[in-house]
């Protein structure tokens, strides 16, 4: 497993790649890996000849009062469990090759990003598109893997790579859970042991959720203000939001009527966890 460290050096490896036929896939995360992570990359295995992922931790997703300073990094165990899934290539660089000096270019995705994380986190998506520009034109893939449990920004990097006509394809994955159903997150670290039941009220809110869904209930409002209660009743939680919205549009909708999702941010202590689940799907 080669560790590359500059924009150039990743520039050059991928054209090779491609040069000689070779199909890259790609795992953009910020390290600190979880199975969710590794099932990502353990997908884009079977899709490719080369297995590509990025570790690092954006500064331009965080909002000034964020916990940039403190998000997790373990850089060892993040290259040995890279190496124990089989990836090829770990992209690692430092802010000075993502940000260098005078820089003043951003990606900004419209619309879909006014709702949800959007409202909470005004310069979150904009730092989520530039970012994965950015590292698309690095790495160069023709596939992506992204995880479902960030649903909003899955739709907002599609719309992202549909816009701008980038030649990439866009994969999103099954949200990967522990064996309690807690959604596997890098912030989990930061729960304490006491508030690990009331993290908990976000996924088995969802399944609450589904269980009216499947009785026949389409009123949104109605199943939003059933999954709040039963969130409040759990001590330390604190809502974000909860809501339910057009899986394309990302816009709030009254009745569910499509394939729409319930989309959940809580703060939980100190972390702010977010899941969700997608009303109208075959299983």
């Amino acid at each position: 497993m080669k560790i590359i460290k500059t924009v150039r050096d990743m520039q050059d490896f991928s054209e090779s790649l491609r040069l000689r036929g070779k199909r890259i896939a790609f795992v953009p995360t910020m390290g600190y890996l979880h199975n969710g992570h590794l099932e990502l990359m353990k997908e884009g295995k079977k899709l490719a000849d080369c297995l590509i992922t990025s570790i690092y931790v954006n500064p331009t997703q965080f909002g000034p009062d964020e916990d940039l300073d403190k998000y997790p990094r373990d850089f060892e165990g993040d290259e040995r469990l890279s190496r124990n899934v089989g990836v090829d290539v770990i992209f690692y660089p430092a802010n000075s090759q993502m940000y260098p000096e005078n820089y003043h270019t951003y990606v900004t995705v419209e619309n879909i990003t006014d709702n949800l994380c959007g409202l909470s986190r005004p310069c979150f998506f904009r730092g989520v598109t530039t970012i994965c520009a950015k590292l698309f034109n690095i790495v160069k893939p023709h596939v992506t893997i992204f995880g479902r449990k960030d649903f909003q920004q899955l739709v907002v990097i599609k719309r992202m790579v549909t816009d701008l006509n980038m030649d990439i394809e866009v994969v999103g994955m099954p949200t990967v859970r522990e064996p309690d159903g807690l959604a596997m997150s890098s912030r989990n670290a930061y729960l304490k042991e006491d508030e690990r039941e009331s993290a908990l009220s976000l996924s088995r809110s969802l399944k609450y959720a589904a269980e009216l869904y499947e009785r026949g209930e389409r009123d949104a409002g109605v199943i939003i203000k059933e999954v709040k209660d039963f969130i409040e009743k759990h001590p330390g939680t604190r809502i974000d939001y909860a809501k339910i919205c057009d899986v394309e549009t990302m816009k709030d909708v009254e009745r569910l009527d499509g394939r729409s999702v319930l989309a959940l941010a809580v703060w939980v202590g100190t972390p702010r966890l977010i899941d969700n689940y997608v009303f109208g799907e075959n299983k």
